[in-house]
């Protein structure tokens, strides 16, 4: 068994509810790990609760080698990207080496909750603007600039800051069928952004902020460097509704906002209906739990 202290990395102080709360909003696939029925000593009762992620931890079910093993199983089910329920029993003596010498049969239930994906380049007034009103959409967003005092202080749960000094370098970790919005200071930056995103030939959207002439230019640029039509053809610009005009940064971002609201309605797929355990595998479980109890 790896490292125990390494399965507490990225733990958090916020409760389960709390949690849960935060993973719907910022659209973050997690596990939520409920203690359905105890035999002899364990570190918590029955109903207790713990919420888990692929880099973060909530609440608590007692730690140790229990806690662990429900955070190993937990990420196997994230790992596979779809929603399950499990039953899992847990012996903390034999099995586990802890020493409260009791069992746990744990519930873990995998909630698919990801949503849209964007990354933003740039984070000047627009996209400043443009947070507040994305913000609250079931949007996943990374937010990337080479400049760290440019961010304000507070980031949604649904925004990930991410500053590089190379922010090119950020388009390979990209997930696959990501959106991309371009809205940086630098055209030359701009361009060679587009460039990176256009090379991958994986992206659902690539929106670069300008003006027709600017859009001209980079499609040129593009063709002599022997991007395709069809490559080319991938990137708005300008980007925002064309009925909705207007310079100011909030005008802008309302502009772009209406359109990415648009794109993720039409693009996004509606989650599988949750499929629950049979009842028949619940009261097995909870069958088998309270014959521990009578048993002991």
């Amino acid at each position: 068994m790896a490292n125990l202290n390494e399965s507490f990395h990225g733990f958090h102080t916020q409760n389960w509810a709390q949690a849960i709360s935060e993973h719907e909003q910022s659209g973050t696939n997690y596990v939520i790990a409920t203690v359905l029925g105890t035999n002899g000593s364990t570190p918590r009762g029955t109903g207790s609760k713990m919420v888990i992620s692929g880099e973060h931890i909530y609440d608590t079910l007692g730690g140790g080698h229990l806690e662990y093993a429900v955070i190993e199983k937990a990420r196997e089910l994230l790992a596979k990207n779809e929603a399950a329920q499990v039953i899992e029993q847990f012996n903390l003596g034999a099995n586990l080496g802890q020493c409260c010498g009791g069992a746990a049969t744990v519930i873990l239930e995998c909630m698919q909750c990801e949503r849209f994906t964007l990354d933003i380049f740039g984070a000047g007034h627009v996209a400043q603007a443009l947070i507040t009103v994305l913000a609250q959409l079931p949007i996943r967003i990374r937010w990337i600039d080479s400049r760290a005092d440019v961010f304000p202080e507070f980031i949604p749960n649904n925004v990930i800051k991410v500053v590089d000094e190379e922010p090119t370098s950020q388009v390979k970790h990209a997930p696959v069928a990501n959106n991309y919005l371009i809205l940086t200071h630098n055209h030359q930056l701009d361009f060679a952004l587009t460039q990176a995103i256009l090379k991958r030939n994986d992206a659902n959207w690539l929106g670069v902020i300008g003006s027709d002439t600017k859009a001209q230019r980079f499609k040129q640029r593009l063709s002599h460097r022997d991007f395709t039509p069809a490559q080319i053809s991938l990137m708005t610009c300008p980007v925002g509704l064309e009925n909705v005009t207007g310079k100011l940064p909030m005008e802008v971002a309302i502009s772009i906002s209406g359109q990415l609201i648009g794109l993720y309605q039409t693009t996004h797929k509606p989650i599988p209906k949750r499929q629950g355990l049979q009842w028949r595998t619940l009261k097995n479980a909870l069958i088998n739990a309270s014959q521990e109890d009578i048993d002991a």
